[in-house]
């Protein structure tokens, strides 16, 4: 589905800090299944997980969706690309503080317009199949973590995206949680979307779910299982 042909990353080009996030990466990643990045800190994980998701160019090589090239399209349908195909979950979740988990679910949809209340229903469902309707009107700072995951999980499949990417998914969580993550995850998976995430996590690298590992180190592939 997404192939990555000699990628290549750098930073502050041309000055005396210049660096190289990714050096000549190729890759294939397959539809409707989980891949994870993996690597220490500096791998370039998250630059290439920016990248694919179209949130960052390249500074060489080419990106191809479904056989189409993507890396060069200008700014705006390189948005539109990205907000029609991918749905993400980041990091520290980037929620709204005071705003529901409602008005944050549904906020990515926005600028695609459409019906206001079959929004609101859309919303209202996914918060009630991750077992969130209940708290569905509670600021998202009165939230826990993991019903804030939740509602960032949500948010990433608000516009029915084809992919999911999630960067460092259960790095703020405990082990209770992470396996509640990744029970949502199989869910997606079996959904039919194609999923892709970093994680430093034993426990979600080495889960069943997970179909392909790839390893990164110092912006280089160091091997794909």
């Amino acid at each position: 589905m997404i192939k990555l042909s000699n990628i290549r990353k750098a930073y502050n080009q041309g000055h005396e800090n210049e660096y190289w996030a990714l050096d000549g990466i190729d890759l294939n990643i397959k539809e409707k299944q989980v891949t994870a990045l993996c690597g220490p800190s500096g791998s370039g994980k998250t630059t290439l997980l920016s990248i694919i998701g179209c949130l960052a160019r390249p500074t060489s090589g080419r990106v191809q969706l479904k056989k189409r090239d993507i890396s060069g399209l200008p700014e705006r349908f390189l948005t539109e690309e990205r907000r029609s195909t991918f749905g993400f979950v980041f990091q520290q979740f980037n929620l709204i503080k005071g705003l529901s988990a409602r008005d944050n679910v549904m906020l990515p949809a926005y600028p695609v317009g459409g019906d206001w209340k079959k929004l609101h229903e859309r919303a209202d469902g996914l918060l009630d199949s991750l077992k969130l309707g209940h708290r569905r009107d509670a600021r998202v700072e009165w939230l826990s973590g993991g019903e804030q995951q939740r509602v960032a999980i949500a948010r990433a499949m608000i516009n029915d995206p084809q992919v999911v990417i999630a960067d460092e998914p259960t790095a703020n969580l405990d082990t209770a949680l992470s396996r509640e993550f990744l029970t949502i995850l199989e869910g997606l998976k079996e959904q039919g979307k194609t999923i892709l995430l970093t994680s430093h996590d034993p426990l979600v690298v080495d889960s069943e779910v997970v179909d392909k590992v790839v390893n990164l180190r110092d912006g280089r592939l160091v091997k794909a299982d």
